[in-house]
């Protein structure tokens, strides 16, 4: 329904298919979760789960009420296997509620040019059209947690095991499938799926030195539409 392919080092558009579009992120959404919590967050802080966080619909990690995580282990919980219960544990802690937190969700939206953005949740759960998006300004958004070392270092992971501090294990593996499809080049970004938005997907390749970042969005075949975009537009083999 909506795609861009944006150098996000100069600046040039490959491609855009109505990138200014209005479209439901889905689970992208927690991109602007993660860029806000390493904003707020030092990464070793340990954060408790509350009895909210344990409601949330799927995708989760099944988080118990007063566990502790540390912030870095429920961002890898969010990047990797996209848990909406970590989303929340997380903004609780940054801003005291969720609702606050969606606040300072659209404050830094408008503050990075993402204008066509209103947040509604941190996880990306489908809110009755309360919260909605662009490629474009999902990309901007992209391009801005991508200058944090930390989230380039979880995007690239396919597989993680983390712990809570009493040692109750989780194992995570990427909801990332291209990196598992054996591609020439690896993308590396964050999912997104729900019933109403389809499967969307934002994220980058390395191209000659430049940041090359991919959106797409309302997605019937995720990963061949991605294939196709970047080696049509981008000349880029995969």
């Amino acid at each position: 329904a909506s795609a861009l392919l944006w150098d996000a080092t100069d600046g040039h558009t490959y491609y855009a298919k109505s990138p200014n579009r209005w479209i439901f992120p889905a689970s992208t959404a927690k991109i602007m979760t993660v860029l806000l919590v390493l904003e707020k967050l030092p990464l070793d802080t340990y954060v408790t789960v509350s009895e909210r966080a344990t409601r949330i619909q799927p995708t989760k990690l099944g988080l118990k009420a007063g566990e502790r995580y540390r912030v870095r282990d429920l961002l890898y919980g969010m990047v990797l296997k996209s848990a909406n219960d970590a989303s929340i544990v997380l903004a609780e802690a940054v801003a005291g509620s969720e609702a606050k937190f969606v606040v300072l969700m659209n404050r830094r939206a408008r503050a990075l040019g993402a204008r066509h953005t209103r947040f509604a949740n941190s996880h990306g759960l489908h809110s009755n059209g309360k919260q909605y998006s662009t490629a474009h300004d999902m990309a901007l958004i992209f391009k801005e947690v991508l200058k944090n070392n930390f989230f380039r270092r979880a995007v690239a992971f396919k597989y993680r095991i983390i712990y809570s501090k009493d040692g109750r294990r989780h194992f995570l593996k990427s909801h990332n499938k291209s990196l598992f499809l054996d591609w020439k080049k690896d993308v590396y970004g964050k999912t997104g799926y729900t019933r109403q938005a389809r499967s969307c997907f934002v994220g980058y390749f390395n191209k000659g030195g430049h940041t090359c970042i991919v959106a797409v969005f309302g997605c019937r075949k995720r990963w061949e539409d991605i294939k196709f975009i970047i080696e049509r537009y981008g000349k880029t083999d995969l």
